[in-house]
C-alpha cells in the first residue's frame, strides 16, 4: 500500500465543534461589532455588554448560518433594547422629580392616585390593561396590539371606553 491509499482509509478528524464557527466570528467581528454598538448606544461600557449578550445568546444554538449580517442585525436590535430601557427610565425618572414639590402636593397627589387606582381596578381586565399599556408603558397602539393580540381598532375603542369608564369612576365626566 502507498501512502496515498493510507491517508484515505485513515479516520478523518474529528469535525470542529458548531462553537468554534462562533468563536472564529468572535474573534474576528468583536472590535466592529462594539464599535457599531458604541455608535448606537454612545458608552463603550454597554456596547461590548450588547455584544457580550448576542454572543451568549448565540452559544449553544447552531451556528453554522451565523454571518456577520446577523450578527449586526442582533447587535442593532440589542442597542435598541438598551435604548428604549433608558428612555422608559429617563421618562420616569423626570416623572418623578416634577411631581414632588412640597409635602403638600404630595399628600394631595397620594390621595389621588390611591383613587385613580382604585378606580382603575375597578375596570375589566381588558380595559384595564388597555389603559396600563397605553398611559403606564407608553406603548403606541400597534404594541399593545400586538400585546393584548387584538386589533388596533379594538385598542382605540377599549381605550375610549375605559376613560370614559374610569371617568365616570372619578366623578369627573362633566
Amino acid at each position: 500500500m502507498d501512502l496515498e491509499s493510507l491517508r484515505l482509509m485513515a479516520p478523518a478528524p474529528p469535525a470542529p465543534p458548531p462553537e468554534a464557527d462562533l468563536v472564529v466570528l468572535y474573534r474576528e467581528h468583536r472590535v466592529s461589532l462594539v464599535r457599531l454598538a458604541v455608535l448606537l448606544v454612545g458608552d463603550l461600557e454597554t456596547a461590548e455588554d450588547v455584544v457580550q449578550d448576542v454572543f451568549a445568546r448565540l452559544h449553544g444554538r447552531r451556528t453554522s448560518c451565523v454571518t456577520l449580517a446577523y450578527l449586526r442585525t442582533c447587535v442593532l436590535n440589542g442597542s435598541r433594547s438598551v435604548l428604549r430601557r433608558r428612555a422608559v427610565m429617563l421618562r420616569r425618572t423626570q416623572r418623578s422629580s416634577d411631581l414632588a414639590d412640597s409635602a403638600e402636593t404630595a399628600a394631595l397627589l397620594g390621595e389621588s392616585r390611591r383613587e385613580v387606582l382604585l378606580a382603575l381596578a375597578r375596570l375589566p381586565r381588558r380595559q384595564r390593561e388597555a389603559l396600563v399599556l397605553r398611559y403606564y408603558l407608553d406603548l403606541a397602539e400597534p404594541e399593545i396590539a400586538q400585546v393584548m393580540r387584538i386589533g388596533q381598532s379594538t385598542v382605540r375603542s377599549t381605550t375610549a371606553r375605559a376613560l370614559a369608564r374610569l371617568l365616570r369612576e372619578l366623578g369627573e365626566d362633566e
